[in-house]
């Protein structure tokens, strides 16, 4: 079985890399490898921001949402279908159709 990395943005939002490994060690181990570059990048900004942001209220703030921006993303290691597309569900009651934004609604024709 083949696996991919993905990094979850700020937790939440799949993002996929197209990295593809062969064992499982090997996607964990990019992985980490990842979230050093992260931790790395977010102290070298921190050690740049404490040098240079001269009131300690706002480097405070500011430093808590640089830590959620670069340590908030995340990876995690999925398995992968080997290249092949899957095609997605056929959902059984589809919606009905919308008319193309920017044109007005069909009008009903007048009864007679």
């Amino acid at each position: 079985m083949k696996w991919m990395l993905v990094v979850l943005a700020g937790g939440m939002t799949p993002v996929n890399t197209d990295l593809v490994f062969d064992k499982f060690a090997d996607c964990l181990a990019a992985e980490e490898q990842m979230r050093k570059h992260y931790t790395d990048a977010f102290e070298a900004w921190d050690r740049w921001a404490a040098a240079n942001i001269e009131r300690r209220r706002e480097y405070s703030k500011v430093r808590d949402l640089q830590a959620k921006r670069l340590l908030s993303n995340i990876g995690t290691c999925v398995p992968h279908a080997g290249g092949a597309a899957v095609a997605p569900q056929q959902q059984s009651n589809p919606a009905p159709s919308q008319p193309p934004q920017g044109l007005p609604p069909p009008q009903p024709s007048p009864k007679t």
